[in-house]
C-alpha cells in the first residue's frame, strides 16, 4: 500500500525542539521530492519545506536557521528537526509527495506554554 505515515509530534515549550519523522511505504522514497506542510487553527495549509532527490533543501522564510528537512533513502524516511520552537509553529504537519497528491495523515505539534 503506498502510503506516508507522520510521527514525532506533541506538546512542546517555547525554545524547545521536535522531530518530525514521516516513513513511506509502497514506494521508493528516493525518487521523489519530499514536502513538509503545515496548517494552524483557523489559517490555510502552507509548505514549510521540501528536499529535493539530491538533497537540495527549501524553507519558508518563517523557519529559516531553525528548521532542517532532510531524508534517509535507507530507511524510506524524511525527517523535519524543528529547533526553537515558537508558539505560532503550532499546527498539524504533514507529509506530502511535492508533486502528486499523496499526503501523510497529519501530527499535531502544540506549544505548551
Amino acid at each position: 500500500q503506498v502510503q506516508l505515515v507522520e510521527s514525532g509530534g506533541g506538546l512542546v515549550q517555547p525554545g524547545g525542539s521536535l522531530r518530525l519523522s514521516c516513513a513511506a511505504s509502497g514506494f521508493t522514497l528516493s525518487s521523489y521530492v519530499m514536502s513538509w506542510y503545515r496548517q494552524a487553527p483557523g489559517k490555510e495549509r502552507e509548505l514549510v519545506a521540501f528536499i529535493t532527490t539530491t538533497g537540495r533543501s527549501t524553507y519558508v522564510d518563517s523557519v529559516k536557521g531553525r528548521f532542517t528537512i532532510s531524508r534517509d533513502n535507507a530507511k524510506n524516511t524524511v525527517y523535519l528537526q524543528m529547533n526553537s520552537l515558537k508558539p505560532e509553529d503550532t499546527a498539524v504537519y504533514y507529509c506530502k509527495r511535492l508533486n502528486d497528491g499523496l499526503w501523510g495523515q497529519g501530527t499535531q505539534v502544540t506549544d505548551s506554554s
